[in-house]
């Protein structure tokens, strides 16, 4: 076996400890015989949202489970592939195998930061706000494109999302947009891009062709858990209702629905503007006790209230990561370097290597704080 394959073999067994310590293994199969048992009470959709719950957590298990034994079961086939090819000298079996096995290693070490998701919150859906800065119709395309970016990235992952309020630009694209974006670690792997986004580029609305700069911020928080309590003192909000604006057709709203909630100890602010006032006020609040759910975490968080307070106002100086469009192509993140220069990729939403990095930067530091007792 070539030396570079013994390496990325070591890497894979290096994961699969991981996989095997996050998910207990030894525990697991008297765990999941436990949560199929739950699963076959007749009783069990009495409670829909508990029933819900449970089914999630049992598949969590059960994908925990099945992904490491194919992991370790791929990664012996192929090293026996490999040793029956070196003593009968088929090159073609040994080459095959150690091309598997990289393969092997790249699956790996995806499911590897997949499993270091194990914050208090990272399991959960999230909240995705998109605002314009610095720019004037710059920065409101700019947001639009954001907007399409996460949307994009978010339906290859197979996740659910729903707009919940948008502002138009009053020229082009958007001041603002809301999104509720639902799927296994969807607030996990979307917190890391909280902060100020720069773009560089040539302005289709300059007609001089000249390089322009704008900006725009994303926020993202989980979305709460039903059975994590969240008290919101009555006489702490005001509720104001309004009529939404966007770009008209059939689904304009003729009737004072959107509803805007002002958390006022706090400033926070949410809105909803779907059709019925009603389903509003139920959307709002339950952004407005996410956003408190994750002060909360801010303060038991130092890593990611330091990313909060970083983000700072949208413009100069604040940005976590550049998109340069002209004069050359190249999305670089200021926290971690990681770059490229497949810039329509990015956009497109191939945001993994992006996020992946930030979380692994993460649990290094995270990593480096245990090691030195803090």
């Amino acid at each position: 076996m070539r030396a570079e394959t013994q390496n990325i073999v070591a890497e894979i067994e290096k994961s699969l400890e991981l996989l095997a310590q996050r998910m207990d293994y030894e525990t697991a199969p008297h765990r999941l015989e436990e949560f199929n048992a739950r699963v076959e009470d007749p009783n069990l959709w009495d409670n829909p949202e508990n029933a819900q719950k449970l089914m999630r957590e049992r598949q969590m298990l059960v994908d925990a489970i099945e992904t490491y034994e194919s992991i370790k079961t791929d990664l012996s086939d192929n090293i026996e592939l490999i040793e029956l090819g070196e003593m009968e000298e088929d090159e073609e079996v040994v080459t095959d195998a150690e091309d598997a096995i990289q393969k092997l290693g790249a699956k790996a070490a995806k499911k590897e930061l997949e499993a270091l998701l194990d914050g208090e919150a990272d399991g959960n859906d999230t909240f995705l706000e998109i605002n314009s800065g610095a720019g004037g119709t710059e920065s409101c395309d700019w947001a639009s494109m954001l907007a399409r970016m996460y949307v994009r990235w978010a339906e290859k992952k197979g996740y659910t999302v729903e707009l919940q309020s948008e502002t138009a630009g009053e020229e082009a694209g958007i001041k603002s947009a809301a999104y509720k974006i639902s799927g296994h670690n969807a607030y996990g792997w979307l917190k890391s891009e909280s902060g100020v986004h720069r773009l560089v580029r040539i302005s289709p609305y300059d007609s001089a062709a000249k390089r322009h700069t704008s900006f725009s911020s994303v926020w993202v928080y989980p979305v709460v858990d039903d059975n994590i309590e969240i008290e919101v003192n009555p006489s702490d909000i005001r509720i104001d209702t309004y009529r939404s604006s966007g770009a008209g057709g059939q689904h304009v709203n003729t009737t004072d629905s959107a509803v805007r909630i002002t958390h006022i100890p706090t400033g926070i602010v949410v809105t909803s503007s779907e059709k019925s006032q009603h389903q509003n006020r139920d959307i709002a609040m339950k952004a407005l006790k996410s956003r408190l759910y994750q002060q909360e975490l801010d303060r038991r968080n130092a890593d990611i209230n330091a990313a909060h307070e970083a983000k700072g106002d949208a413009g100069w100086g604040n940005q976590i990561r550049s998109y340069v469009l002209q004069p050359y192509q190249m999305v670089k993140d200021l926290r971690t370097n990681h770059e490229t220069s497949d810039t329509k990729g990015v956009l497109d939403g191939d945001l993994d290597g992006f996020m992946a990095a930030t979380l692994a930067m993460d649990v290094a530091g995270k990593s480096r704080s245990e090691a030195q007792g803090e």
